[in-house]
């Protein structure tokens, strides 16, 4: 074995570590905004991430915002993909509420390749 063949690193090794970085780049991430207090900023600093997330070409979708009539807020929703709101009765009051099963078909379109059907098989069972 040449001096050259015992300083070229593993073909393996290097196709492995190219790998796990490329499964690194399309990992999800999760953000969390922590604010003890109303009216600290939360939601605005979340839409403002959400737009620069949005810019930098990922898939970005509110679920439930909360903009208590503030302006700045409302405008910080404009250009994202809002979830509707799904509505439930409970002990006779009309509820409006994250709408679970409009997320998972958003997240079953997304994620099902062309030609297969795109009926979500949720994993909850929902309250009847």
């Amino acid at each position: 074995m040449s001096s050259i063949d015992e300083k070229r690193p593993d073909p393996d090794v290097l196709l492995a570590h190219v790998q796990k970085e490329e499964r690194q780049k399309h990992r999800g991430k999760l953000r969390i905004f922590f604010g003890a207090a109303p009216g600290v900023g939360k939601t605005y600093a979340m839409l403002k991430e959400a737009h620069l997330q949005l810019a930098e070409g990922l898939d970005v979708v509110a679920g439930v915002v909360e903009t208590h009539g503030r302006v700045e807020t409302e405008e910080l929703l404009q250009g994202l993909e809002v979830i509707p709101r799904g509505r439930m009765e409970y002990k006779g009051v009309k509820l409006r509420e994250f709408n679970i099963d409009a997320a998972v078909t958003r997240l079953a379109l997304k994620i099902s390749p062309s030609g297969i059907s795109n009926e979500p098989k949720l994993a909850y069972s929902p309250k009847n």
